[in-house]
């Protein structure tokens, strides 16, 4: 798959989806002289963000927007090993890209530390990373239901995931700043200190990547598993998978094109 055109056009659109994601998450979040941003405000940007996004290339990457994400779809054998870590380069790039624009672009008296990811409140890092494997868990699982094929009638992926990530800023603020998505808080790795950067690898790298894959072994394997041979879960691990309705498809392309060439 690394090969076609589909899989560059979905690597692009998981760059330009994060780059966006974060211009608008960490934008909302600035410290502005005139008017000091609500809980409320900054959540709702970030859940219409990743709405919007949802909706926007969904049908083209799946729009994960969140290594965490990305990282447990393939733990529930639903992407290629490929695909997961090209997505993965694409959105930590994407951050770096959006956080970039954004300092850019802000005025000097406001940037401050671009809203990054912090613990609050006296927060532990054992306690922050509690609540970010919690919160991303719901995410996860929300993302994992609302995309499912299997199911009908389900309404609409990029509202209900959009909620999903507003329910997450609403609680999860008042802890860790609520990042659940790695990609965030690349810039907090690259801080001063060792000691900051160790945290910052525990709190929010492991908690979200953990709480994701605890999402992903419960919702593919115990409570909606897929009934599928090895043959074909390794078949979607290299990327050479075609599912039944793919192979249909193909087939009936190559019976048209072979009816449309003159003898």
């Amino acid at each position: 798959e690394i090969l076609t055109l589909a899989f560059a056009r979905s690597v692009f659109v998981e760059f330009l989806s994060t780059l966006i994601f974060v211009f608008i998450g960490l934008g909302s979040a600035l410290k502005w002289p005139s008017a000091l941003p609500s809980i409320l405000q900054i959540s709702l940007a970030f859940g219409l963000a990743i709405g919007t996004l949802v909706q926007a290339f969904g049908h083209i990457s799946g729009a994960h927007i969140n290594p965490a994400v990305t990282i447990a779809f393939f733990v529930g054998n639903q992407i290629s090993f490929l695909r997961t870590l090209f997505y993965v380069l694409a959105q930590l790039v994407g951050a770096i890209a959006g956080a970039g624009i954004l300092y850019g672009v802000t005025p000097a008296n406001t940037r401050g530390n671009l809203a990054i990811n912090a613990l609050n409140n006296n927060t532990t890092p054992g306690q922050a990373l509690v609540v970010e494997i919690i919160l991303t868990f719901q995410l996860a699982a929300c993302i994992f239901a609302s995309t499912d094929n299997r199911r009908s009638g389900v309404g609409s992926p990029a509202l209900s995931i959009g909620l999903s990530v507003t329910l997450g800023h609403l609680v999860g603020i008042y802890f860790t700043g609520c990042s659940m998505n790695p990609a965030r808080c690349v810039c907090v790795m690259a801080g001063p200190s060792l000691t900051l950067s160790l945290v910052a690898l525990q709190v929010f790298w492991v908690g979200p990547i953990v709480g994701a894959c605890l999402a992903s072994l419960l919702y593919f394997y115990i409570l909606v598993p897929y009934c599928m041979n090895m043959s074909d879960r390794v078949a979607i691990i290299k990327g050479t998978y075609e599912s039944e309705e793919e192979w249909e498809e193909q087939r009936e392309e190559r019976k048209k094109s072979m009816e449309l060439t003159p003898p």
